[in-house]
């Protein structure tokens, strides 16, 4: 946000030696951060009101022309020129030599120095608008024309800046630091902060008074919860003319384009109050005003130009027939303030600000009122407000006439009370200060306060209880800003080193997150809790089960998530563009729509209530073989008990996601219980999600049914003291068959010592619906060293045992 130093300085007697490097730092270590403080007369360095003596012709350039200049030097100034409208005894913006500006308004701005122009030696340059940054003041009609100040009595060689009233300081407020502050949001609430941070007058608003009305404009609010206070004026006898430059200039300065008279009042009633404003035409109002909700099916055209389809969770502003308004956002265009208009209804009104948020994010309509609205405006501005209209409109149209003037408050401001215990204050402050101390910094910032004993009774001003004050840290901070966060001095932190807590959950997450990024090469990602919905749908995912935002951050991404997978898709879908193998992981927070909660009794009685929650783990494995992916990941998840001192995993075909191809899927489970699944993303979804050209492994577990081990439990085992012995066998199975299975039965085999997977085949050599698994076994005894008969024992063994299970025809054996 913009502020005007000179507008300021109308309400707030400043210091007279107050420094702009001064009032910054006062104003950031206060109140809000200043971002920058510009000078505008800086800018217009080195340029000058010049009087055009002559204009002559260019001997050798037909569109130039030779003009003597006044600029207030001994004698006159040689100036080429191409303007179209130069005209002797015409006052004009000069850039003597050593000014910068921008050529015909474009490009980076460039010095001026004494040239030769076509043979003509030119000593400076007069200026169009646009080539010095004040297009919007002095807007042209033609092409190369120059800014005429023939309206103002100046001399020549006077500065452009004081000419023009802009030897100003523009304050550039960060928005971010006054949120919460929606009294600074003008020139007059921040002018009454400065007065109380340097303890200077204050000029009050006097309120306006109505006499001799002679008609009744007729209100009548029909939601009360949406609008706290509603005034309206008609006023006569005004004309759609623009501004004068006075007003024009203050409202450019602060970065809002002058349109006319009429709005520009309008524009400059909310920059001086923070208080958003608008005006109707009177001849296209139907009666009166109401404010209500809109009706299912109502169209409004906004003045933009857009026709907005109207819901009845949008509050309108509206005559007898249809709405005139977005409330709190924007005017429509067929009522607001015309061309022909001689006559208005001046709104003046208060709106709640979650509407006004809600209504402005669905529409994607962002107005200078919405941005205040939707901080909580006090309702006590609106006397402000009406106030400087009123002064306005009799300085500019001397003529007017208000003829009514209506007033509906249904839900006055109650101020917000707060009591506070001085020890408390003392403590927090590390200061001994005084209850009278504490008071008289309180009434600098417009608090009434009352000492009862060892507590202070402090009522808030109006302009600070919409929410910003409402607990006794509140009146602490409001203390300590006005005496000085520099002014407190160091005060290290008391530590008291207590015995460890072992969090043996907390150290196995950790222990998750590092073995999947540092030792399986996995790229951890972080996403956002909202979902879109194509992710939701090729997940296939419960929607049932997912909360949905209120005001989501775009109508697609409306719902919580509750799995990962469609999160993980969206990543794979992402990244895929720009590399087809890669590995990534997240642990992060699931939302269930069921199992409600509250956190305390005060949080149930106001009906705050938590979802059910948990903390998952997903990862994607992304390439071009999908059985390497897979068994690549389901690797990952059988060693992580290792990593992460747990429970160990196991493996079972249970339940198919989805998302999950039809052959090559498993569930994780944890024991008895399934607690997530790992599968190839199936082509449909693959598809759906916009993943081509690769294959994704994605899997899925619920990290609060990992149990963490109290201790490593190591068991001490020998070491063979005989040579142990391997062999290898292929062995033809069904396709169904797992290799889990297989396993154990090999493991059980007498003298078997472990047994590791090698390799499948599929092909014509085994037929349809058929594989081949290739895996080794070692074999060793610890009376001696095997025979070859001994091994040879052990393979039939095992081969008699697997045949007998599964059927399996052996291919080979070595």
């Amino acid at each position: 946000m913009k502020l005007s130093l000179n507008w300021i300085k109308k309400y707030a007697d400043l210091p007279a030696d107050l420094t702009m490097a001064k009032l910054s730092y006062d104003l950031t270590m206060s109140t809000v951060e200043v971002e920058d403080a510009v000078s505008l007369a800086d800018n217009l360095a080195g340029l000058v009101v010049g009087r055009i003596l002559t204009v002559e012709p260019h001997p050798d350039a037909d569109k130039l022309r030779v003009c003597t200049v006044d600029v207030g030097d001994p004698a006159p100034s040689t100036i080429v020129c191409g303007g179209v409208n130069l005209a002797p005894a015409q006052l004009v913006a000069v850039a003597k030599p050593g000014a910068w500006v921008k050529w015909h308004g474009e490009g980076d701005p460039v010095e001026i120095k004494p040239a030769k122009l076509r043979g003509v030696m030119s000593f400076g340059m007069i200026c169009a608008s646009g080539e010095i940054g004040l297009a919007e003041l002095f807007p042209t009609t033609r092409h190369s024309e120059i800014m005429d100040l023939s309206d103002f009595e100046v001399k020549p060689g006077t500065p452009l800046a004081e000419a023009l009233g802009l030897d100003d300081i523009i304050l550039e407020i960060d928005n971010k630091s006054m949120t919460n502050r929606p009294d600074l949001w003008g020139h007059y609430g921040m002018a009454r902060e400065l007065a109380a941070i340097y303890k200077c007058p204050l000029k009050p608003i006097e309120a306006a008074e109505f006499t001799g009305m002679t008609e009744e404009l007729k209100v009548e609010i029909k939601d009360t919860e949406r609008c706290a206070r509603y005034a309206g004026l008609v006023i006569e006898n005004i004309k759609n003319v623009p501004s004068p430059f006075e007003l024009k200039s203050l409202i450019w300065r602060v970065g809002m384009r002058p349109i006319n008279l009429p709005v520009d009042i309008t524009n400059y009633v909310m920059l001086a109050t923070g208080q958003p404003t608008h005006g109707f035409d009177r001849k296209h109002i139907a009666g009166g005003i109401y404010v209500r909700r809109a009706y299912e099916g109502e169209k409004l055209q906004l003045l933009d130009g857009e026709t907005l389809d109207l819901t009845t969770e949008d509050l309108v502003i509206a005559d007898e027939k249809s709405p005139v308004g977005l409330a709190g956002v924007m005017g429509g265009k067929l009522d607001s303030i015309l061309d022909d208009t001689t006559e208005l209804i001046l709104e003046v009104a208060n709106f709640e600000a979650l509407g006004i948020r809600r209504t402005s994010q669905r529409f994607d309509v962002r107005t200078e009122a919405s941005a205040r609205y939707e901080k909580s405006l006090d309702p006590q501005r609106v006397d402000d407000a009406v106030a400087i209209a009123v002064e306005a409109f009799k300085k500019y149209f001397p003529e007017m006439r208000i003829t009514a003037h209506t007033d509906v408050y249904p839900r006055p401001l109650e101020r917000a009370r707060v009591e506070v215990d001085l020890g408390f204050l003392r403590r927090r402050l590390g200061k001994d200060i005084s209850s009278e101390e504490i008071v008289g910094i309180l009434s600098l910032l417009g608090f009434k306060t009352e000492v009862c004993g060892g507590s202070l009774l402090v009522e808030a001003p109006s302009w600070r209880s919409t929410g910003d004050i409402s607990l006794p840290d509140d009146i602490l901070e409001e203390v300590a800003r006005l005496m000085g966060y520099e002014n407190f001095e160091f005060s290290p932190p008391t530590v008291v080193l207590d015995r460890a807590v072992n969090q043996r959950v907390l150290d196995m997450e950790r222990a998750i997150r590092e073995y999947l990024a540092f030792r399986c090469n996995m790229q951890e990602v972080f996403t956002y809790p909202w979902i879109e919905d194509e992710f939701v749908a090729a997940a296939g995912a419960d929607t049932e089960e997912m909360l949905e935002l209120s005001t989501p951050p775009a109508p697609d991404e409306a719902k919580l998530r509750s799995t990962l997978v469609p999160g993980l898709l969206k990543a794979v879908s992402t990244n895929i563009r720009y590399f087809t193998d890669f590995r990534l992981f997240e642990m992060t927070q699931v939302f269930f729509n069921r199992n409600f909660h509250s956190v305390s009794e005060a949080a149930a009685e106001a009906g705050e209530l938590l979802p059910e929650m948990a903390r998952h783990l997903g990862g994607a494995f992304v390439g071009g073989d999908a059985r390497q992916l897979f068994r690549e990941a389901k690797g990952v998840l059988e060693y992580m008990h290792r990593a992460a001192q747990m429970e160990p995993l196991g493996f079972a075909q249970l339940k198919k996601p989805l998302w999950a191809d039809e052959k090559l899927w498993v569930n994780v489970m944890k024991g008895q219980e399934m607690i997530g699944s790992l599968a190839l993303v199936s082509p449909k979804c693959a598809k759906a999600s916009g993943i081509k050209r690769s294959l994704a492994v994605v899997f899925e577990l619920d990290v609060e049914k990992l149990v963490p081990l109290p201790s490593r439990q190591n068991e001490f085992t020998h070491l063979p003291e005989y040579p142990l012995a391997d062999f290898d066998l292929s062995i033809v199975f069904d396709e169904n068959v797992a290799w889990s299975e297989i396993e154990a039965i090999a493991r059980k085999a007498e003298l078997v010592r472990d047994v590791k997977f090698i390799d499948e085949y599929r092909g014509a050599q085994v037929g349809e619906g058929r594989k081949s698994v290739s895996f080794r076994i070692w074999v060793g005894s610890d009376g001696g060293t095997l025979t070859s008969e001994q091994i040879e024992n052990v393979s039939k063994q095992v081969v008699k045992k697997i045949g007998k299970k599964f059927g399996g025809d052996v291919r080979g054996a070595q």
